[in-house]
């Protein structure tokens, strides 16, 4: 994408986002420092629990609310400093809005309800609406049904027919917030068919969502917890947890951060942290009895080390270093909160004891070469 005078080459970038309500009971931070990169083309489900702030983060993005201090750039535009009557007029050329209640007005018919945002915008001329209405209806499969009125229609065709309305201005990103929570799991599964369509296609998709399993199917998942973003490479690391766990995991993981060449853990000395690499490599290094290094691995980010000794004995059975190429950052769980985690998690829990089988193979063929 060609840069803006924002300085961002994304079609969406947060900055430092923080979100503070204020009530007569107090202040609630709904938002805490987030930053979010979304590219062209990428389907993004943001989930979390409720009360996460995945729905303010993604009110951020269509300029609903407005951050308490932070920057909001979408499409080249700085949308945290427009106006209410500039955002309405932004909003409706660049973003398509897809909500979980539908929201078509019953008493326009489908086809109106799909031209209302061309003549809202002044996107197409008025002869050339209905032609264009029409076309996206086919594309959805409402076609046949374009002289209904809403209440004709069952819940997943209004949702089809809401999806239209949202592409009614070629908007390059398509903000769907719950829009299957309505439904049932067959009338689901074809709107998330149907968004995945729109991908292909060059749309790029921002969808709220509870449904693990769906949002497994987008290209990207961005979960929220506790007003923050969860570091994606701990999430494709520990792919196996659920909502809830990964959730909780969060909640106790630290961030360390390593010069290049720093040790992380020696080998012989007493495990009491499992690391997730989010920045940077790391080399895995074995001593020899005569007393030489041998490198073994290079691990990156989105990979795990120090499980072996975790589970197996207690003593480190190799050095994990910082690669000379650059600053290494990683997310460290105490050993207590490492076997909660399996503890909780069969899945993650077979996972991990397959890697520490092959670790374990690889660092002994080093060992009797």
């Amino acid at each position: 994408m060609v840069d803006r005078a924002n300085g961002s080459q994304h079609l969406v970038d947060i900055r430092q986002v923080v979100k503070t309500y204020e009530s007569a009971a107090g202040s609630f931070t709904a938002l805490k420092s987030v930053d979010l990169e979304v590219e062209p083309g990428q389907f993004v489900a943001v989930i979390g629990k409720s009360g996460s702030g995945k729905s303010t983060l993604i009110n951020m993005v269509t300029g609903i609310d407005r951050p308490t201090s932070g920057e909001v750039f979408v499409n080249g535009t700085a949308v945290h400093t427009l106006s209410e009557g500039q955002l309405a007029k932004w909003r409706g050329r660049n973003l398509g809005i897809v909500f979980q209640f539908f929201q078509l007005l019953p008493t326009l018919t489908l086809a109106e309800n799909v031209m209302l945002p061309m003549g809202f915008c002044h996107t197409y001329p008025p002869h050339e609406r209905r032609t264009r209405a029409m076309g996206l209806l086919d594309q959805v499969g409402m076609a046949d049904r374009a002289s209904r009125l809403p209440s004709a229609v069952s819940g997943g065709q209004q949702q089809r027919v809401a999806i239209a309305r949202a592409l009614a201005n070629d908007p390059p990103i398509i903000i769907a917030d719950e829009p299957t929570g309505n439904l049932d799991s067959q009338m689901a599964e074809s709107i998330f068919d149907l968004f995945e369509e729109l991908v292909r296609g060059g749309k790029t998709i921002m969808m709220v969502t509870h449904d693990t399993d769906l949002a497994a199917r987008a290209t990207r998942s961005v979960i929220v917890a506790d007003g923050r973003i969860v570091n994606e490479y701990v999430v494709n690391a520990l792919s196996k947890l659920n909502i809830d766990e990964i959730t909780l995991a969060a909640s106790k993981l630290a961030s360390r951060k390593y010069q290049p060449g720093a040790v992380i853990v020696r080998q012989g000395e007493e495990a009491d942290y499992f690391y997730i690499i989010v920045k940077g490599d790391v080399d895995v290094l074995l001593e020899h009895p005569d007393g030489q290094e041998v490198h073994v691995n290079t691990l990156t980010s989105g990979q795990y080390f120090g499980e072996v000794a975790l589970l197996r004995g207690g003593q480190r059975t190799a050095t994990v270093r910082a690669s000379l190429a650059g600053e290494v950052e990683v997310m460290a769980l105490d050993r207590e909160g490492f076997v909660e985690m399996l503890g909780s998690s069969d899945p993650t829990r077979a996972d991990i004891d397959q890697a520490i089988r092959s670790r374990l193979e690889q660092l002994s063929g080093f060992e009797s070469s």
